[in-house]
Parts: structure tokens; sequence; C-alpha cells
């Protein structure tokens, strides 16, 4: 008991503060870390002056933009390029709804429910709502009418409905704003008046060019410090957003002798199965790479390999096999036919059935009527607008023009081909009863029916293997800057550079997809060399050789163009200096060893002097009013060298002035048609813009 009571006394105080700091952890520990920590994972997708964008958010968004893409396809998939175009749209939804509903608060703009009913039901619908619901060119109040009376028994009705009434709210508080700001552009009568003047006469010129060129960059030395505060001195042409600068190689898994050899046999094993079968689509598109198509083409229209030897074939006869890209390919004459190479027609269509339309005898009826109706002379055109239920060829009479490639229903492009000309004919299709009537055809020729039996090279597992080996390879000894140079120049490989990558960039040029080596672009620090990207059937190996931040761009990424024009400034210097003032052109001709020059109609608007190229310093000092006609001019520093000019007279200008009103109404609308395409982008630079998407995707 001693034992125990003398541990109490001496360790008690050092027990109770580990129970203390074991609590503090404990407590610590479910703060930052559990559901509720204060150090949760940020889930902002990005921030538009202060208001957040919600990953959940962005990609519900994502999720109803692509589901409204899908119902646009005829297969119901949408792929990784429309997938990301949708993510860009739904991004710059979000922009526009937070910087113009900042503008439309700030100025009172608002839309009213009344307004809104007034653009569906008014006297003037919107330009949206007259869209939907025309039907043969006429507005049908009746059907918007119905289609209103129906939203309320029907969800679907009901919510297409409220999706309209929102796109017209926001178009009317959109053409509220550009309004205002177009309301607001105004040319003033004494600047119109003024550029007149400035353009009333042109000027002719005698002159004397020093050029840049005679001064070699090899004599002219610069600094770093001045590189950088030229750069400094025009931030505005040197600034950039955030982007990345990546160097690769990539090792394709490129199909070799070995593999070609076995698509052959592969090929070859179903040749004799090609020769005899009765089923020669059912043949093809199981066995081939290529599906059957079952019509003729004219042989002008082929576009194969070995076209000659395939278009003259008999009936029955095989060619091959003969490579096509990327595919081993026998073809075989299916059958082949005069028909002609056009064929114009025209219809009226009769739907039945399943396609909405009246009974399948009562269609049928119908159409033998209008049948015997064109045939006795009625006019095609009135039927067709009285009773096809074919919207699409409405507009143009009933008429189609095909040639025997163009994808259409088989029964109707049968009878266009095979018919004569001015043949009318009732034909069943899947769509209903058809009143078809051949107008014209071109150019009867032979036409052919081919089945192609093809089989793609693709590289085996071995060279797969192969080509994933190298680039292991490379990687393992190529971690550093100076090791990915050396190893290039070794093994004798191609480098390629992407510039530019920006964070949700999803395509690589050279490679297709590539969002994990952009993902890794912003991850990794600059000199990092990456371990192997697989990419379908490349295999990648990168380097980051530069990081760029949104703001100035850094001297090493625009050294070349900043050294150019800082040169060019000091030999301009020097040349200014060895020319002074001088007393006339010859003076300045003797100084520089060069000749005195004419130009003329120099006008003060147009900075583009034809014997000169564009010098617009040039130009303005053609009409300082300092020199005249009387004086020679300081050196000009122009764009390709020093000039010295003096003006030999001033003629009227050939164009007539415009009437002022004129000139200031054309100015305007000139601005204001300007506003439409830029104004939202010019918000968007003066908005605080923070994309993070590129964390997440």
């Amino acid at each position: 008991m001693s034992v125990i009571q003398k541990i109490r006394d001496k360790y008690a105080v050092m027990i109770v503060v580990v129970i203390c700091l074991a609590i503090v952890s404990f407590l610590l520990q479910d703060a930052f870390f559990g559901k509720s920590s204060l150090a949760r994972r940020n889930t902002s997708v990005g921030k538009v002056n202060g208001e957040e964008l919600d990953l959940g958010d962005y990609q519900r968004r994502i999720q109803d933009a692509e589901n409204g893409a899908r119902q646009q396809m005829p297969n119901g998939n949408i792929d990784e390029q429309t997938r990301q175009y949708i993510r860009e749209q739904v991004w710059n939804q979000f922009l526009n709804e937070q910087i113009m509903q900042a503008q439309y608060k700030k100025l009172g703009i608002v839309v009213t429910e009344a307004e809104v009913v007034d653009q569906i039901k008014g006297k003037n619908p919107n330009p949206i709502v007259v869209q939907q619901f025309t039907r043969n060119g006429v507005f049908d109040h009746v059907a918007l009418q119905q289609t209103i009376s129906q939203a309320g028994s029907n969800p679907q009705i009901r919510a297409a409905l409220e999706q309209l009434e929102s796109y017209i709210a926001k178009s009317q508080e959109q053409q509220k704003y550009v309004t205002l700001v177009k309301q607001g552009v105004y040319y003033p009568k004494w600047l119109a008046k003024q550029q007149q003047e400035d353009n009333s006469q042109t000027a002719a010129v005698s002159y004397v060019s020093v050029p840049y060129a005679s001064i070699a960059d090899s004599t002219v030395k610069v600094t770093d410090a001045e590189l950088d505060r030229f750069i400094q001195d025009h931030k505005q042409l040197f600034k950039v957003a955030e982007s990345r600068k990546v160097e690769y190689v990539s090792f394709d898994a490129i199909a070799s002798a070995k593999d070609s050899s076995v698509a052959i046999q592969q090929i070859i094993s179903l040749k004799k199965e090609l020769d005899t079968t009765k089923d020669i689509a059912g043949f093809i598109n199981r066995n081939s790479d290529i599906k059957y198509y079952d019509g003729y083409i004219s042989k002008n229209e082929a576009k194969v390999p070995q076209k000659d030897s395939i278009v003259n074939l008999p009936v029955g006869g095989v060619f091959g096999p003969y490579y096509d890209n990327n595919l081993i390919v026998y073809a075989k004459m299916v059958d082949r036919k005069n028909m002609p190479d056009s064929v114009k027609v025209r219809h009226i269509l009769i739907a039945s059935g399943a396609q909405g339309g009246a009974p399948d005898a009562i269609a049928k009826k119908r159409a033998d009527s209008i049948e015997v109706a064109v045939k006795g002379g009625a006019d095609f055109k009135e039927l067709v607008t009285k009773y096809s239920d074919d919207p699409g060829s409405k507009e143009t009479g009933g008429e189609y023009e095909l040639t025997p490639s163009t994808q259409f229903v088989p029964e109707f492009k049968n009878f266009a081909f095979d018919g004569a000309k001015g043949e009318i004919k009732v034909v069943k299709t899947q769509f209903g009863y058809h009143v078809i009537q051949i107008m014209d055809q071109k150019n009867i020729g032979p036409a052919i029916k081919v089945a192609y039996l093809g089989k793609s090279v693709e590289a085996s597992k071995e060279t797969n293997n192969t080509a994933y080996g190298a680039a292991s390879d490379f990687a393992g000894k190529s971690r550093t800057v100076a090791a990915f140079e050396k190893n290039i120049q070794q093994d004798k490989l191609n480098k390629r550079i992407a510039d530019n990558v920006r964070p949700m960039d999803f395509v690589i040029p050279g490679i297709g997809q590539s969002r994990e080596l952009v993902r890794w672009a912003y991850e990794a620090k600059k000199g990092d060399v990456s371990n192997v990207f697989t990419f379908d059937d490349k295999y990648v190996v990168a380097i980051l050789t530069s990081v760029r931040q949104e703001g100035t761009a850094p001297l090493e990424d625009v050294r070349p163009q900043v050294e150019a024009e800082v040169k060019k400034h000091k030999k301009a210097e020097q040349i200014i200096a060895k020319l002074q003032t001088p007393a006339s052109l010859d003076a300045a001709a003797k100084s520089t060893n060069q000749p005195v020059l004419k130009a003329e109609g120099v006008t003060f608007a147009t900075p583009f002097i034809a014997s000169m190229g564009f010098e617009p310093r040039v130009a303005g000092a053609s009409f300082n009013k300092k020199w005249g006609t009387a004086n020679v001019s300081a050196p000009v520093e122009g764009n390709a060298g020093v000039y010295v000019i003096k003006v030999d007279s001033y003629q009227p200008a050939a164009q007539p002035a415009q009437d002022i009103a004129t000139q200031q109404a054309a100015y305007e609308q000139g601005i204001k048609s300007m506003l439409d395409q830029q104004l939202f982008e010019v918000l968007k630079k003066k908005s605080d813009v923070k994309d993070t998407r590129g964390k997440f995707f």
C-alpha cells in the first residue's frame, strides 16, 4: 500500500496532465478530421466576385445538361469531347449568372411576372415562343393555348413551360441591360468635326529612313534589368493566364509485322465463307470491322484504295487482301446495275399507325385518292401543303434530291432510283404511305453494291508490353532535366512540346484525351519528370518545363520578344544621336548614308504607308503643324527604323466628307454592334474570377 501511495503522491500531477492532453487531442482530432471538422475539404470549384460554386451544385448542373444532350443524340450516348464542352458551358453559365445579376441589381433591373406572361400570351410574343409554336410558317395561337391549358394536368408540359418562362425572364433582363448601355453610346459632334478635319487632306512626303537592320544585333547589349523594366512598363502586353509548359516523349504501340501477319491469317481463314455464303449481310456484320451497307453507289462515288480493281469486279468476284489504313480488307462485288447518280422526287406522306397518323387502312385509302388526284392533274404543291405529314419537306413542295449513297428509307429510295422519270406511285414505308412522283433522273450509269470484309491490324499484347517497357526504362533513367534531354539525344527520340496547357484542358495535341497528364502538370513542380502515362496505344513520359501563374509573364517565357523590342529602342537611340537635329533631308541622308525617298497619299487616319509599311508615328508626324511644309521633322522612332521627314505638299482628300449626322450615326451603330459580342467579356475581365475546377476533374 505504501508503494501505491508513494506513486499517487509523486505522479498524480503528471497523470492528470496526460489525461488532459489525451482529451484535448481527441477533441482536436474530431474538430479537424471529423464529419464537421474545422479543416474539412474545400469543395468550391470556383468563385466569381466572392460567390462560390460548390462541387455538388456544379455536378448537378452538368448532369442536367448531359441529360438534355443525350436526348439529342441518336443512341443516347455522349462522348468525352461533348462532356468537356458541357463542363465549360455550365461554368460559363454560372459566370454569366453571377456577373450579370450583380449588374441588374446595381441598376435596379427587374422583370415582373406580368411581363413574362405578356411575352407568352400578349399581342407580340417573344421570338422563342413564336419559334416553338409556328406551323407551316404561321404562328399557331391555338396550339399555344392548348399547351398552356394542359400544363395543369401534365407535369412534363408544366416543367417545359416553367423552363420557357425562366428563359424569357433572363432574356428580358439582358435585353433591358444591353438597351441601357447602348443608349449611353454617344459620339460628340465636335469630335466628328475634328475627325473630318484630320481626314480632309493627304500629304506628299520626302523622307530619309535609317533601318534598324543597319545595326547588327550582336553589337547591342542588353541586361536582364533592362528587359524586366520593359516588361513592367508594358504589363498589358505581357498579361498571361495560368498555364503550364510540358515536354514529352511518346512510345507508340504500333502493330508489328507479326501483328499484321496474325490479322492476315484471320481474314484468310474467312475467305472461303465469303466466297460461298448466301447471307452476305449477316456474314459481314458478324465478322467484319466494316459494317455492311445494303445500298448502291455510283462508280464515281467509290473512294477506296485499289478503286479500279474493285469497281470492275464481276458480280460474285472478290479482290484482296489489301490495306486500308489499319485494316486488311477483302472486297466482294454483290451486285451491279445501271441507275442514275442523282434523282429529284417529290412526295406526300400520309402517316399511319405507330407514327401517330390514321389507321393503316384509312391512310392507304387517302394516299390512293391523292394518287388519283395527282394523275388527274391536281396541283401537287397544294396537296403537299394540305395533306402531307412530312414537316421536313413541306416548305419545298415535298421535294428531295437523292444520290445512291444518301441515307433514306429503303422502299422510298428503291422506287426513286428503279422507277421511270415522271412515274407516280404509292409506296409503303415505316412512316406510312408516300405518294411519290419521280421528277428527274440524271446521269444514268453503272452503280455497284460491294461488301467489305475488314479486320483491324492491332498491336498485340507483346507489342504493347515492348512499348510500355521502353517507356518505363526511359522514365526510370530520366529523373532530372539533364538526364531527360541526354537520353532523348542518346536514344534518338522525338521530343514534343505542349505549351499553354490550361487547368481544365482535356486534350494535348499529339496525344489526344490526356486529362491525367494535365492534372499531373498542375500538381508537379518545375523540372519534375512523370511516371509512364497510358493513353490508348501511347505510353507517355513528360517533364514540366514551365509554370506560369496568372499575371505578368516572366522574362524567361518572353525573352526573345522583349529582347528584340529593347534592342530596337537602343538602336533608335544610336541613330537619333547620330542624326541629332538635321538642318535638311540632304544633311540627314549624308550623315547616315541613306537615300532621300518619297511617299504619296499619306493620311492621318491610316497608319499604313505604302512605301514604309505600318508606321503610325510617321503618319502622325506628317500632319504636325509645328513642322508644316517649311521645316524638316525631328527624328521619328518608327517600327522598322528611324525617319526624318519633310512634307512637300498637302492636297484635299479625294473622298468628300460625310454629313456630320451620318458620321455620328455610323460610328454609334458600329459601337453598338460590337457591344453584343464584347460587353460580357469586358465585364468578365473586370470581375474577380477564380477557377479551381482543375482540382476535381
